[in-house]
């Protein structure tokens, strides 16, 4: 089982045992943060749904991230990944939603975010949050790592707001 099949049979589990749903929002993961929860048995009770927001129209359009950001700081930034986690937690009504932004290579890095730049965002009942991540390895190894790890963001605000 890898940390990714662990992490998600963890949110399952933990999220189940609370009664809290979850929505994703995602950009270079492509969906692997929701098929990852969604490959756990149980994950109907949890995962709400996701938006796979690939170009920015989509995650103008849907998600409601500002076009001031899209043009001003770009789709690459904390900004961003904050409207795109509160757009998803907002459409998919779900008691705390994650967001992947970045780039994952192997082009596509530029001097001030390099391949294996990532933010990831969580929004819960208590507010919302991103954090600036650098990944190593291929493109897939980035992808994979990056819904790990806002996987295990998730669970924090979980436990977090449960308290």
């Amino acid at each position: 089982m890898t940390d990714l099949e662990r992490t998600a049979r963890r949110v399952v589990e933990t999220f189940s045992a609370r009664g809290a749903t979850l929505g994703t929002a995602e950009s270079l993961t492509g969906g692997m943060i929701a098929a990852a929860v969604a490959d756990v048995s149980g994950a109907s009770k949890v995962l709400m749904g996701g938006v796979v927001s690939y170009d920015p129209k989509v995650k103008r359009d849907v998600l409601g991230v500002s076009q001031v950001i899209i043009d001003g700081v770009g789709v690459v930034s904390e900004a961003c990944a904050i409207q795109m986690a509160k757009g998803a937690r907002k459409i998919l009504d779900t008691d705390i939603a994650v967001s992947a932004t970045g780039i994952a290579g192997p082009t596509g890095g530029t001097e001030e975010n390099p391949v294996g730049t990532v933010w990831l965002g969580v929004s819960g009942h208590k507010g919302t949050f991103a954090k600036k991540c650098h990944f190593e390895g291929d493109r897939m190894a980035v992808r994979e790592q990056s819904a790990q790890v806002v996987l295990d963001m998730a669970l924090e605000i979980l436990l977090e707001e449960s308290r």
